[in-house]
């Protein structure tokens, strides 16, 4: 991968100004050339190239995306129609596709360019919204408008009607995005290695009120009935549509769209384990804290010191 050019995706918010820096640095000392979409222009050093946001994914032989999970949805949707190598570098609070601290990105960038690493293949649901084409890694969800009713909507499979949902959202996902809002509504988790697509209400009212579970060769049809309230439409967390009171979504799996980096997949699977673990105690985070052994709590204490003026 030397010589290639390598895309960064950034958190829309966050302040990555550290970890592009490390990894300009790198790149200046390997003559490794990196780019970023033209609105990131102003958040990276002048060394960097900026291109158009639809032509990133394909001038660049990998993408290193900078944030949590939802930066590094963003990247493989970027790159759907010609999926590259994601490497995902973790800035956000939890993280369950990205991989990389920022103190082991050195490393990381020299495994990316020497190929050693494994690809993590991701599907997406490719989805017809209203007539409006749009890509979800994670998930499609029709959800209530607070005090407006609630999501009535008929599913069909493969053309087959099988009932209705009334409920407070009704969300699709992908075996990723099982760990996602689906599983916050009771949704099962599935495994990565799984081709399926899972249709989950959140707080069912009446019709189908347990998780359905599709083979990825059938398509999906979810129709906004008459006595609907205004649903939004989100994707991979995404607002797409607002008070939508007609129309459908159309929803076919489609494997092998996205290609996720992982450097040390057993490693990898093992903390995310732990994190859906975490997920269901009922601690906050300085409950969690009290739990370590003493010198670690006070090593974590020293390392979210701000530093000295």
């Amino acid at each position: 991968m030397a010589g290639d050019v390598l895309g960064l995706v950034l958190h829309p918010n966050r302040d990555v100004s550290e970890v592009v820096g490390i990894i300009a640095e790198w790149a200046a000392r390997h003559r490794i050339t990196l780019a970023v979409r033209t609105e990131d222009r102003a958040r990276v050093p002048a060394s960097v190239e900026a291109v158009a946001a639809d032509e990133l994914a394909g001038r660049c032989a990998a993408l290193i995306s900078i944030g949590g999970d939802g930066t590094m949805l963003g990247a493989l949707r970027m790159a759907v129609h010609d999926p590259k190598p994601v490497l995902g570098v973790h800035l956000g609070r939890l993280g369950f596709l990205v991989e990389v601290e920022p103190p082991d990105l050195p490393r990381a960038l020299e495994r990316l360019v020497e190929h050693d690493f494994t690809i993590e293949s991701h599907a997406c649901l490719a989805c017809d919204v209203c007539g409006d084409d749009v890509v979800a890694f994670n998930d499609i969800a029709l959800v209530r408008q607070p005090g407006a009713g609630f999501v009535t909507a008929t599913l069909a499979v493969d053309g087959q009607r099988y009932g209705y949902y009334r409920c407070d959202a009704l969300v699709v996902s992908t075996p990723t995005g099982s760990t996602a809002y689906s599983y916050a509504a009771g949704g099962p988790l599935i495994s990565p290695a799984t081709e399926a697509m899972v249709v989950t209400p959140s707080a069912p009212m009446a019709g189908i009120s347990r998780s359905v579970l599709l083979s990825a060769h059938e398509t999906v049809h979810l129709e906004l009935r008459a006595d609907s309230a205004p649903v939004a439409v989100e994707m991979d967390g995404l607002l797409i549509r607002q008070a939508a009171t007609e129309g459908s979504v159309h929803i076919r799996y489609v494997k092998d769209a996205g290609r996720v980096v992982r450097l040390d997949p057993r490693r990898y699977q093992e903390r995310n384990q732990l994190k859906l673990s975490l997920l269901d105690l009922p601690l906050l985070p300085d409950q969690l804290r009290e739990l370590l052994p003493d010198g670690l709590r006070e090593q974590l204490n020293r390392r979210e010191l701000p530093p000295p003026r």
